[in-house]
């Protein structure tokens, strides 16, 4: 008999005294509490024990005596805990909206936190919400994958939290330099084989950040909105601009990812970004200051010399997700780095398929050609992380990585 136990994170005196800077500090870890008797006299009258307890997640078993002993854990009670009035619930819309906004310690890890502390020889699953959202609405699936011990003992769930108004290619940027961070902090001597073979999952706008890290742009994105080589202009931006474009627009596959899963991805555009509600959704999001300031001095270099090839005007993602966007059309257009599995989850509110579409995106924008599966849940809405048939898609894909039979 027992009680589901959740422990909040400190530093650990006299060594190094700083939290890790991946897990918020509102972080809560399962634990496990364990009883351990001593000898018991016949009449089991005055007996002994001493308590113990243990992280659950590291420590799946206990001996006693000569019997190694399973431990029972519970994580869905510290995530739970830990979800509940947490201020990324806040950050949803107001993210959207003030693309300056960050969640506390975001700044220091481009946005990239862990739900438990990192163990080597896991594999890291990345989960990357979409627009007006957070890592909160992937609860569900991570809590009923936490629930599969065979899972579990296999992976690590990290999340990827961004202003989801900015430039798609800006928040994209955000994430390469999370994951690259990660990879070589968390690493540097790259012993561990488990963070060579990432799986990035993106809901939404999400998932064309994910693709993001498994193509290479070349100067294609520069080509769809200047004839002018970028090494002949680029000496008249100042650094801070000049470092921006190339980091947002010149990228290659992060060699770390090995498979990706897009759920109701707009590769093709939203239609919603087209209409009234697009219109409205632009009109509420304010560009962060360093942002505006590059776009300004975009402005004024072009008024000058026609760099571009129409007249700037700094995008917001509702802009992205156009399907007329030049730069949604080239990320459209390259294919995935040999060597990285694709998959495809694709909701339909209702038949047929082909001309369905979820509330927000149409079925025919969300399929590509090139994946290894392709999933359509129907009847299911925009917002189908939850839904019973996804989580077991993720589930079934992340056995397939894994080797699970």
């Amino acid at each position: 008999m027992g009680v589901a136990i959740a422990a909040g994170i400190e530093p650990v005196k006299g060594e190094n005294e700083e939290l890790d800077p991946w897990l918020p500090a509102r972080a809560k870890v399962p634990v496990t509490a364990f009883v351990r008797f001593d000898p018991l006299p016949r009449d089991f009258s005055g007996a002994h024990g001493t308590l113990e307890f243990y992280d659950a997640d590291d420590t799946p078993t206990v001996t006693v005596g000569s019997t190694v002993v399973p431990l029972a854990s519970d994580p869905s009670a510290a995530l739970a805990y830990r979800l509940e009035g947490a201020p990324v619930w806040d950050f949803e819309v107001a993210g959207f909206r003030r693309s300056d906004l960050a969640i506390a310690g975001a700044q220091k890890t481009h946005g990239l936190f862990f739900l438990n502390p990192y163990r080597p020889g896991r594999t890291p699953v990345v989960f990357v919400h979409g627009t007006a959202s957070s890592p909160a609405r992937w609860a569900e699936m991570a809590n009923e994958l936490l629930g599969d011990p065979r899972i579990a003992a296999r992976f690590q769930l990290w999340f990827f939290i961004y202003n989801s108004g900015n430039p798609v290619l800006l928040s994209a940027e955000g994430l390469r330099s999370g994951l690259s961070n990660a990879w070589a902090g968390l690493d540097p001597e790259n012993k561990d084989a488990a963070l060579q073979e990432m799986v990035l999952i993106g809901h939404s706008q999400g998932g064309l950040l994910v693709k993001g890290m498994v193509v290479s742009s070349g100067d294609k994105f520069w080509k769809a909105v200047s004839d002018k080589p970028f090494d002949e202009v680029e000496q008249d931006f100042s650094p801070e601009t000049r470092a921006l474009l190339k980091d947002a627009m010149f990228f290659e596959p992060l060699p770390f990812v090995r498979r990706v899963i897009f759920i109701s991805t707009p590769h093709h555009g939203s239609y919603l970004a087209e209409n009234w509600l697009g219109m409205l959704a632009r009109r509420l999001v304010n560009a962060p200051g360093a942002l505006t300031k590059a776009s300004v001095e975009v402005a004024k270099i072009n008024e000058r010399q026609r760099i571009l090839l129409r007249p700037f005007k700094l995008p917001t993602s509702v802009d992205n997700m156009d399907w007329s966007n030049p730069g949604l059309q080239v990320l459209a257009s390259l294919p995935i780095a040999p060597g990285v599995h694709a998959h495809s989850i694709i909701p339909v509110q209702k038949p047929p398929i082909e001309t369905g579409e979820d509330g927000v995106v149409k079925y025919q924008s969300a399929h590509i050609d090139g994946v290894e599966s392709e999933l359509v849940v129907m009847p299911a809405s925009h917002s189908t992380q939850s839904d019973p048939e996804t989580i077991e898609e993720v589930r079934r894909i992340l056995y397939e990585h894994a080797g699970i039979h």
